[in-house]
Parts: structure tokens; C-alpha cells; sequence
């Protein structure tokens, strides 16, 4: 199956009750499957009249306890950080989807990993996170949808999938593997109606004093937690290597490409890939850090989780980087040129 639409069918799975979006490109395969398997499901489907729309019928549906998603691609994304903020703010959980394309503005439709720090920095007012997966393969982004929904109502917040244009558009063989969820606590929150226990109130409006700020503790709290248990990165010929190139999504693709031709020329090259992107894998990177001698990082953008590396490693080890905004997308040899620009040559280069 084509990424949008693996994603879509494994949300399904995952239990999602209501979805809700807008069209735009190049994510418009997951709304069209959508409109036909969600009513076969019995759940409910909109195609709201705007994305600012959609996200807050994510927010109406999630405060009734239902799992709710909507997904979009870039500019949609931006319409949609004030009801993200929102939704944060009142401790709602959801699952979003950004099949991300090049920017600013409207850009065009080819793929990009522009939008990082807007997924991973919260992206609208206030203090707040959201937890971002950046998953690198369909079968990767199909798993990724149930534990997106269990993180999601274990938390209460929003959960961001950080795909692009081609993990959304490309085909791939998959197994759909319907995983136990999570111990989970129970929706005691949610707005079901008091006639039998207590009213709840869902909000995000802390007017008397001191109590917003007690709110942000209670949340930044939660954050840390969330920073302790829930990192997820894959590392790959690290032991013994003078150089690691970072990169997520379809780019660590690219980067593993290319880190396996540099062993066959003799180069001592590893690999690091956050799958998480927040939690950001910071002490795996550190740790790393300490036994090399030079950190890469490819990003299909100018430069944004470089950001994340060197507050990682802190200065022990030079970070350098490669990227190409708008849509453009390294090669394997580029990026193979660019590790080896930044190599000592061994003995066997040089023969």
C-alpha cells in the first residue's frame, strides 16, 4: 500500500472513532480512504469546510473521550497550531498527521523536513509539547499509528506523525499487526454526561491567579516524564565509528545508503536515527559523542534538528551538516561526498 493510505487503514485499526480534515496535497489519499472505511466502520468521517475547522471538531470529539485524528500537510499544519494549543491546554489527547511539503508559504508539493521545529517547539502559543514520531518506512509508519493513540490517551496530549511526500506517496509491502494497547488510565475526564457522578469541566481558560501557572507545572511535569520513558532511536555501526551521520524520516534512508558505501571504502562511518523527535534522543547522541570524532547531520531543510544535535552533544565533537530545503532531496552520493569531505582517508583510501 501507498503510505497515505497504510497509515489511514492502521488508524482504523489502532480504534480511531472520528476523523476529521481538509484536503491538500500530498496528503489527500488518507482523507479519500477515509471517507469510505470509516462509514463501513460505523464511525464518523468529515471533511470539514477548513483546516482551523477540523481541528477543533478533534478537539470537540476528543473532550467526549473518543480518539479522535485529522491530518494535513504543511500550511494546513499551520492553520491548525492555535486548536493544537488549545488542545494542549486542556489536556485533550489526538493524533496529527503532517505529510510534510516545501515551504515557506504554499511552496509546492514535493517532499521536505521543514516543518521540525514547528512539530517539535509545539508550534503554537505557550508553554507545551507534543510527542513526534518520525518514522522512516510505511511498515514504520503503520506501527506507529497504535502507539501514537495509546501515547496519546496515556498523556492526554496531542501526538504528531511527522511523515513527508514521499513516505506518503511510495509503496510499500506491509503486515498490519494489531498490537495489545497500552495499560491505559481510564477517561474519567471526559464530557459523557453527569446525571450518575460529578460534572467535568474541559478547558483551557486559568483566569484567578497563579492557577495557570500551577497548570504549566503540572504539564511540564508531565513532559519530563515523558523525556525519561518514551525515547525511541535505531543506531547503526556506532562501535567503532570516527564519523555518525543523524537523520529521520526518508533522509536516514538516504544516510544508511550511503554510511554502507563508506564502509565498503573503508571509512568508519555509523548512523543514528531519532524515531522519536520528541523526547529528542539526546543522551544516545551524547553518549556517541564521547568515542567520535565528527557528528553529520542530513535534514531534507536548512538546518533544524542540528539544532537538537548540538545541544545534545554540547560541544564535544563538531557537528556539521548537509540539507536541502524546498523540497530537494539529497542522493547517496552527495551525501557519501559529504561524509567523506569530513573523513580522515585510511590507509585503504588511499590505495
Amino acid at each position: 500500500m501507498c503510505g497515505n493510505e497504510a497509515l489511514a487503514e492502521a488508524a482504523i485499526i489502532a480504534g480511531v472513532d472520528a476523523y476529521f480534515g481538509y484536503p491538500i496535497t500530498p496528503q489527500n489519499e488518507i482523507s479519500a480512504y477515509m471517507s469510505r472505511r470509516m462509514p463501513e466502520e460505523g464511525r464518523v468521517f468529515v471533511q470539514s469546510e477548513s483546516e482551523l475547522a477540523a481541528i477543533n471538531m478533534v478537539f470537540g470529539a476528543s473532550a467526549t473521550g473518543k480518539r479522535a485524528m485529522t491530518t494535513s500537510s504543511s500550511p494546513g499544519i499551520s492553520l491548525m497550531q492555535e486548536g493544537i494549543s488549545y488542545l494542549a491546554g486542556a489536556e485533550l489527547p489526538s493524533v496529527i498527521v503532517n505529510v510534510m511539503r516545501g515551504g515557506p508559504g504554499l511552496g509546492n508539493i514535493a517532499p521536505s523536513q521543514g516543518d521540525y521545529f514547528q512539530a517539535t517547539r509545539g508550534g503554537g502559543h505557550g508553554d507545551y509539547r507534543t510527542i513526534v514520531f518520525g518514522p522512516s518506512t510505511v511498515q514504520e509508519l503503520v506501527d506507529c499509528m497504535s502507539l501514537a493513540f495509546d501515547l496519546a490517551d496515556q498523556y492526554r496530549m496531542s501526538v504528531v506523525v511527522l511523515a513527508d511526500g514521499i513516505l506518503g506517496q511510495m509503496m510499500e509491502p506491509i503486515v498490519f499487526n494489531k498490537k495489545p494497547r497500552r495499560s491505559l488510565p481510564p477517561k474519567d475526564w471526559a464530557l459523557t454526561g453527569a446525571k450518575e457522578r460529578p460534572q467535568n469541566i474541559v478547558r483551557s481558560l486559568w483566569l484567578p491567579e497563579g492557577s495557570l501557572e500551577k497548570h504549566n507545572y503540572k504539564l511540564q511535569a508531565k513532559y519530563e516524564q515523558i523525556q525519561k520513558d518514551e525515547v525511541l532511536c535505531e543506531q547503526y555501526e556506532v562501535d567503532d565509528a570516527e564519523i555518525v551521520v543523524i537523520a529521520y524520516g526518508v533522509a536516514a534512508r538516504i544516510v544508511r545508503s550511503a554510511v554502507n558505501k563508506a564502509r565498503k571504502e573503508g571509512i568508519k562511518a555509523g548512523w543514528i536515527r531519532p524515531i522519536t523527535l520528541w523526547p529528542f534522543p539526546s543522551e544516545q547522541i551524547a553518549k556517541a559523542a564521547d568515542e567520535l570524532r565528527i557528528l553529520l547531520v542530513v535534514e531534507m531543510s536548512l538546518g533544524q534538528m542540528i539544532e537538537d544535535v548540538k545541544l545534545a552533544v554540547a560541544g564535544k565533537v563538531p557537528v556539521v551538516f548537509y540539507g536541502r530545503p524546498g523540497g530537494g532531496v539529497p542522493t547517496v552520493d552527495q551525501t557519501l561526498q559529504r561524509i567523506k569531505q569530513f573523513t580522515i582517508p585510511t590507509k585503504r583510501q588511499e590505495e
